[in-house]
């Protein structure tokens, strides 16, 4: 995931991958008296024969990646995508034929893939045949310079009727998202990373599609996909359903090309710019900007571990070694519109991501990458569960989990939750400020917070790989239902970031999340004049 991966053409629109998959949303799938939909001839399908398709595709030298058409679709850059519309009545399955119909995305310069896309009823997989008529043009002349097996790039899946809009969407490499259960895109998940974070990094691709037509009432969408890249091929499975959250069950098959230094399980890809605690490196006039602001870990051992976003000076990855993790994924807890004052691009509904390995996935770590960024654009932001044994050439790996797409964490916990960070100027109002020195804002809320008896205060545990804590406390925040955690660091000088964990307890049980954060550091215009701190 590099730099420039754009996600935000336009901010009045949620954009998915560098364009919004708000694609049709002016209207829903209709009745009609036909399908314009057209298929190719039926062929068995299984998914053991899928996985045996992949097993075999990853004993042959990798192919390549060819694209065809490219020089057609030059033309077609964001602002010509957006003038062209697929037809509402073309839409696989309409209305009450399956739980959501399915709509196909135009290739264009910046999602050129050709996907084949595949309908399975009763077992028979026919191929969607592409066809200009199933999209209306705004420009006739673009339409006719196209050649007539120009394909599909991805497909997204609409809200069954009389809701309107799409709420999942795959496109581009092996990227998918939807939209959470408050109708609002945000980060992005990816089928598979390789090297992520190095040079260069290995896109792998979804390069086929199979949607399987389920039953009217059963609530649940089944997607197969085949992966393809120069290190390792892979069948998928998903199940998903939209109860409200979004949850995806992902049957993962992977087979080996060739080794590699970073396989990512379950990646996901977010924006962070900038929050509470880094308001100083932005030059918005909002408050936050942010698809998710910090990465939450449920150990093996059961440690709830929640880590800030950062935005950094270089590229930085972070790893937390774990052993059959429990979950992670990465949140947006800011869910106040007073929080971003955005009502273009609504950041406080913007999904959080809960991954939840379904099996044992043994040793291994979370990483966390952070990206610098000065805009919103970019994505930023990548996590993924790294397997601690390497890979080989010939390996098959299997890994199945659960994704849920929600407001929150799918899962309750006893321990309170960090609910915001605050980075300032340490010392008092009043007082001599010494130079370098950080005030640290850690406040706490719900779980293991409530219900506390008047009077007794928790104790804390603060940790600092270099630099002196001086000054801290606990306190009530007055008013609502949080508990504050307030130090201050000093002898921090210098260029190297400083690792910080910080928890509250009592009677020696850790009562909230351990709080992990990366303290980059930097300088206030008071500081910037030369001296001794």
């Amino acid at each position: 995931m590099t730099p420039g991966t754009t996600r935000r053409r336009l901010l009045q629109v949620a954009a998915a991958l560098g364009l919004a998959p708000l694609l049709g949303r002016q209207a829903s799938a209709q009745e009609s008296g036909g399908s314009p939909l057209s298929f190719g001839e039926p062929e068995a399908f299984s998914w053991d024969n899928l996985v045996a398709r992949a097993q075999a595709m990853a004993a042959q030298a990798y192919a390549g990646h060819d694209v065809p058409n490219r020089d057609a679709l030059a033309p077609i850059d964001f602002d010509a995508f957006w003038k062209i519309r697929y037809r509402p009545e073309a839409s696989l399955w309409p209305d009450r034929e399956a739980p959501f119909p399915a709509q196909f995305f135009h290739r264009s310069a910046f999602n050129a893939d050709r996907v084949p896309i595949f309908a399975i009823e009763d077992g028979q997989a026919r191929e969607v045949l592409y066809d200009e008529g199933l999209f209306s043009y705004e420009d006739e002349a673009l339409r006719d310079s196209l050649p007539d097996d120009l394909g599909f790039a991805g497909f997204n899946l609409r809200r069954p009727p009389p809701r309107e809009g799409d709420w999942l969407v795959f496109l581009g490499a092996s990227y998918f998202r939807t939209d959470g259960e408050q109708d609002q895109f945000g980060l992005s998940a990816r089928g598979l990373s390789i090297n992520t974070g190095l040079s260069p990094e290995e896109f792998p691709r979804f390069t086929t599609f199979w949607l399987e037509r389920t039953p009217p009432g059963s609530g649940e969408a089944v997607i197969y996909a085949l992966l393809d890249s120069e290190s390792a091929c892979g069948a998928y499975r998903f199940v998903v359903s939209k109860p409200g959250p979004a949850i995806m069950e992902v049957d993962a098959r992977l087979f080996m090309r060739k080794a590699v230094e970073r396989l990512g399980i379950a990646p996901l890809s977010s924006m962070f710019w900038f929050g509470p605690q880094n308001r100083h490196a932005a030059t918005d006039w909002r408050p936050q900007v942010h698809d998710s602001d910090g990465l939450a870990l449920w150990t093996g051992q059961g440690e709830h571990i929640w880590r800030p976003l950062n935005n950094p000076s270089v590229a930085t990855t972070n790893s937390f070694s774990d052993a059959d993790p429990k979950g992670f994924g990465l949140q947006q807890r800011a869910r106040d519109f007073s929080d971003f004052e955005d009502d273009g691009v609504f950041y406080e509904r913007r999904p959080s991501v809960w991954i939840e390995p379904l099996h044992a996935w043994g040793r291994g770590a979370v990483q966390l990458l952070e990206l610098p960024t000065d805009d919103e654009i970019y994505d930023n932001i990548a996590c993924y569960w790294l397997p601690e044994a390497p890979t080989e050439p010939g390996q098959a790996l299997e890994f199945r989990y659960r994704l849920t797409w929600s407001s929150g964490e799918p899962y309750p916990r006893e321990v309170a939750r960090v609910v915001a960070t605050r980075v300032g100027r340490g010392g008092a109002p009043g007082f001599h400020r010494v130079r370098s020195s950080r005030k640290f804002v850690i406040d706490f809320a719900d779980g293991g917070m409530v219900g506390l008896v008047e009077g007794v205060k928790p104790s804390f545990d603060i940790d600092a790989s270099r630099g002196k804590v001086s000054e801290p406390y606990v306190l009530p925040v007055v008013g609502t239902d949080r508990w504050r955690l307030v130090f201050d660091l000093f002898d921090i000088e210098g260029d190297q970031p400083i690792d910080l964990r910080a928890l509250l307890t009592l009677d020696g049980r850790p009562i909230t999340e351990t709080w992990v954060y990366q303290y980059q550091p930097f300088r206030y215009a008071d500081e910037m004049e030369e001296g001794p701190s």
